[in-house]
């Protein structure tokens, strides 16, 4: 059985027309992007989810952002393990390396992976709670989160409340990572929240000190 095949049709269609247009007309960018290296501001941790396109909604170009995907942009607690940590490696090469001014957390409305959280806390999602689930095992980075709205919120208001608790608790796993306080306090580094709703296009930004998401 032949395990790795070649592009979809549909997709190298597209790379073509991007290498005659927007290369093309670009060539000299992309050399100098290549020859002298990325210089990225800003790192944002956003959501596998392909509906959420981060660069679309800031109108970046290439070399703009340093940008890690992951289930529910979750940044997990700093832990020094000596085991694979891909989000964490992401951070540290960011913050340490790359040397960004700007940390950006960005979760979204109809997140399926916090709904995962949300189903698995609520005991409705067995599958989830098995060791051997990857998904289930990262949406353990959440339960604080949900620990935190339970008692609180409207059962029908319980994901997208979720959904921003997901940014609150990765910024403050953030904290714990000694090299993103140090940045933090030195204030050559800002931590920034903000969540969006994939229908409405509208965005929203953690205000820290009411505790809030506040409409941009």
């Amino acid at each position: 059985m032949e395990y790795f095949k070649p592009l979809p049709a549909y997709l190298l269609k597209r790379y073509q027309g991007w290498y005659a247009t927007q290369y093309a007309e670009n060539r000299a960018w992309y050399r100098r992007l290549a020859d002298e290296g990325q210089r990225p501001r800003a790192m944002v941790i956003s959501c596998c989810d392909s509906r959420v396109h981060v660069t679309s909604i800031f109108g970046a170009d290439q070399g703009e952002f340093f940008i890690h995907r992951n289930i529910a942009n979750l940044v997990p607690a700093y832990s020094p393990d000596g085991e694979q940590h891909g989000t964490s490696a992401a951070v540290e090469y960011a913050v340490t390396a790359l040397k960004v001014t700007h940390l950006i957390v960005l979760g979204h409305s109809s997140c399926g992976g916090v709904q995962g959280c949300l189903d698995m806390c609520q005991g409705h999602a067995p599958a989830l709670e098995e060791k051997t689930s990857f998904v289930g095992r990262w949406m353990d980075i959440l339960k604080p989160g949900y620990d935190a709205i339970k008692d609180s919120v409207a059962p029908d208001q319980m994901a997208g409340a979720l959904e921003k608790e997901a940014v609150k608790v990765s910024l403050n796993n953030l904290l714990t990572f000694p090299f993103v306080k140090e940045a933090v306090e030195q204030e050559t580094l800002s931590l920034h929240g903000l969540w969006t709703d994939i229908g409405e296009g509208s965005l929203e930004f953690y205000d820290a000190k009411q505790q809030v998401f506040t409409p941009v």
